[in-house]
C-alpha cells in the first residue's frame, strides 16, 4: 500500500482520502475541507447515482482500496441491513472496508457509513426505538478525538458495537462513536453545513423533519447559529482522527 507522506524523487507525496458517496446527496462538505486542511488529496466515488435512488440494489465495482490512506463511507437513506443491498453493493462495500483495514488504511464511517463499519466487523444494526433528527448534544469520553457538543443527526437505525470496539461518544438514545483498531465510526453527521442541509431538506419527500415536530426553517436557523462552532469542531475531529487513529502525521515539507 502507498504510505502516507511517502517520498518520490525526494518529493513528499500527499496522503489520499477516498469518500464513498453511498447516495448522490450524501457528500463530504465540511469533512472534505477538513481533510484538505490536514494535507490530504480528496477523491470521491459515487456508489448509487441519482437515477437509482428508488431502486438502489445492484452491483458496484469499487476502486482498489490499497490506493488510499483513508476511506470514508458516508451516509445514505437506506438501512445498511437491507437484504437486497447486502447481497449487492453493501456486501461488496463491507468487504472493501475489511480489505482496506487489512492493507493498513484507516477508516472513518459517517452515519450509514458508521453502521456499515459496525456490521462489517461483527456488530449489528437495527431499527432504533429512538431515532434522531436535528442537532443533539453528544457526550464524549475523548475530547481530543470527538469534541463534545451539538452535532447534526438524521438516522433511524443504530448499531451494537463490534467485538473489540470501544464506544467513545453517545447521546441519551444512541451510541455515537466507536473506535476499532484504525477505524472510527460516527453516528452523527459532522459534514453538514447550510448548503448540504438545504439539499437534504429539498429531498425530504416523506416529511421526516416534520415528523419530529420540527420545521425546515427551524433546522436551517439552528444550523446557521452553529455554523462557526460546527466548522471548528469538525476540523478538530479530523485533526484528532489523523493524530490518534491514522497515527501517521505528515512531516513539514
Amino acid at each position: 500500500m502507498r504510505r502516507r507522506c511517502a517520498r518520490r524523487n525526494n518529493v513528499i507525496v500527499a496522503p489520499k482520502v477516498l469518500f464513498l458517496y453511498n447516495e448522490h446527496l450524501a457528500t463530504e462538505a465540511l469533512l472534505g475541507e477538513a481533510f484538505a486542511d490536514q494535507g490530504f488529496d480528496v477523491e470521491g466515488f459515487e456508489v448509487v447515482p441519482a437515477a437509482r435512488v428508488d431502486d438502489p440494489a445492484g452491483d458496484v465495482t469499487f476502486p482498489d482500496p490499497t490506493g488510499y490512506d483513508v476511506i470514508v463511507p458516508l451516509g445514505a437513506r437506506w438501512p445498511v441491513y437491507d437484504d437486497a443491498l447486502r447481497r449487492s453493493w453493501v456486501g461488496a462495500e463491507m468487504q472493501l472496508v475489511r480489505d482496506a483495514a487489512d492493507a493498513g488504511a484507516a477508516l472513518l464511517g459517517v452515519c450509514f457509513g458508521g453502521q456499515l463499519l459496525a456490521q462489517a466487523f461483527g456488530g449489528s444494526v437495527a431499527r432504533s426505538t429512538d431515532p434522531e433528527v436535528g442537532w443533539y448534544d453528544v457526550t464524549s469520553d475523548n475530547e481530543e478525538l470527538i469534541p463534545g457538543g451539538p452535532w447534526f443527526q438524521w438516522h433511524f437505525d443504530r448499531w451494537t458495537l463490534p467485538p473489540g470496539a470501544t464506544e467513545i461518544a453517545r447521546t441519551a438514545d444512541a451510541s455515537q462513536a466507536f473506535v476499532l483498531g484504525r477505524a472510527l465510526a460516527l453516528q452523527f453527521h459532522p459534514e453538514v453545513d447550510a448548503d448540504l442541509l438545504d439539499v437534504w431538506l429539498a429531498d425530504d419527500r416523506d416529511g421526516e423533519v416534520t415528523g419530529f415536530g420540527l420545521t425546515h426553517e427551524q433546522l436551517r436557523s439552528r444550523t446557521t447559529d452553529l455554523a462557526e462552532s460546527a466548522a471548528t469542531r469538525v476540523r478538530n475531529l479530523v485533526r484528532g482522527f489523523v493524530t490518534h487513529v491514522v497515527r501517521q502525521p505528515c512531516p513539514s515539507s
